[in-house]
């Protein structure tokens, strides 16, 4: 059910990713996965338990009966005899011995188990790190809405400057509608603006499982962890639980590779048990006929042809055995290249960050000069134009430096299986 987000202050990037954990329809679907493996890991579900069975059966039937003997006068013909026949048992069967199939499928049902919990943590890693993108994407783009926002202001100013200067004849109507126009223009670009950041809450919203029209307000800044290293990183990815998961795949392929194999072992099992029986009949030479008693048995099964079919079977689980193997290292290199790659970005953010930092201060400290000297008739409209827009693409470019650095540090983490929030 998708609830109505009812928070009265500001979401913190913690409370998002409790509540996604909460509310996440996939991590629900993997908790019940993990129900699912726990309630297979069972001997029962091995075949290692005895079976118990009881059976029990009432038949009536009528029955003609022409009979004839040596001596004529037993020569005896009825019709439609009754006959009543009532029978019950109770039997039990216990494996002893079948190759430790039974042993080698507990092993495997033990370790899918753990593999379905491990499961769960990767889904739950994962829609931490969606969580933590989005949530830092909000952060970015209401940074570089108050970029704009503060470029209006300044355009604001523009406008008063030259309605002043009209006023006393020292400006023309093409400079007042020129500063109108520019002022509408970015009053535009920061509603198209905002429309990006509100689709960002929506999406943010969704991975909650909340209402997506509820009302968030996010009031954080974007802090880079910049003591990550490569080499802890690299030792993390081992951690992961799609590594983990990929290891116990190949475990699993393994255990079922040795139940293939025992099938080809005899099998010994002992049978008990207690049957009744008792038929009366109307006519006929039996009138009544009564057993009961236990038995005991033992039975062996000695597969000795079969067409090959356990060898080949065995043969195919050696081979998913490799691809499980494959498969995981095909993984850990692909992670591994990921790490690199992203820890190649995540330096390269680091060392434009100061950089970017540095041009967006002197940029808003040129347009509130540019402003000043509009006042003073030093500058003109398209030197405070110029000035605006270099600060717009300062601001732009410190926030997405600024994200994309966060970006690979959040990355790198969820490769290592560590994320903090």
């Amino acid at each position: 059910m998708i609830v109505q987000f009812c928070h009265a202050q500001e979401l913190r990037l913690q409370d998002a990713v409790n509540i996604a954990l909460k509310n996440s329809f996939n991590i629900q679907m993997a908790k019940n996965n993990v129900d699912i493996a726990t309630l297979n890991n069972h001997y029962g579900i091995a075949g290692g338990l005895p079976f118990v069975a009881a059976t029990a059966s009432d038949n009536a039937q009528l029955t003609s009966i022409h009979q004839e003997f040596s001596n004529a006068a037993n020569n005896k013909t009825s019709k439609d005899a009754s006959s009543n026949n009532i029978s019950a048992g109770l039997t039990g069967s216990i494996l002893i011995y079948n190759g430790r199939h039974v042993v080698t499928t507990k092993h495997r049902l033990g370790i899918t188990e753990d593999q379905s919990k491990t499961q769960l943590s990767s889904r739950a890693l994962i829609l931490v790190y969606n969580v933590m993108l989005k949530y830092y994407d909000i952060i970015r783009q209401e940074r570089y809405a108050k970029t704009l926002q503060q470029s209006i202001e300044a355009s604001k100013q523009k406008l008063d400057i030259v309605k002043t200067q009209q006023a006393v004849g020292l400006a023309n109507n093409a400079d007042l509608f020129q500063s109108q126009v520019d002022l509408n223009t970015q009053v535009q670009n920061l509603q198209a603006q905002q429309l990006v950041i509100n689709q960002g809450k929506t999406d943010l919203l969704t991975l909650m499982t909340l209402n997506p029209d509820s009302t968030v307000s996010l009031n954080d800044s974007i802090v880079i962890d910049q003591n990550i290293k490569l080499a802890s990183i690299l030792d993390g990815i081992q951690k992961n639980p799609d590594i983990i998961a990929a290891n116990q795949q190949v475990v699993i392929n393994e255990h079922i590779e040795k139940e293939i194999a025992a099938l080809r072992y005899p099998s010994l099992s002992l049978n008990t048990g207690y049957n009744f029986s008792r038929t009366r009949n109307g006519a006929g030479f039996f009138l009544l006929n009564q057993s009961y008693g236990p038995f005991a048995g033992i039975n062996l099964n000695v597969p000795i042809f079969n067409g090959a079919i356990y060898k080949r079977q065995q043969q195919i689980a050696a081979i998913n055995s490799q691809n499980a193997a494959l498969l995981k290292d095909t993984l850990e290199f692909g992670y591994t290249s990921t790490a690199v790659k992203n820890f190649q970005a995540y330096q390269s953010n680091l060392q434009q960050l100061e950089t970017a930092a540095q041009n967006y201060n002197l940029s808003k400290q040129l347009l509130d000069l540019v402003v000043k000297r509009l006042q003073l008739r030093q500058a003109t409209i398209v030197d405070l134009k110029n000035a605006q827009q270099s600060f717009e693409n300062a601001g732009y470019l410190l926030v997405n430096i600024s994200y994309a650095a966060k970006v690979a540090e959040i990355q790198l983490k969820r490769l290592a299986n560590q994320l903090d929030y």
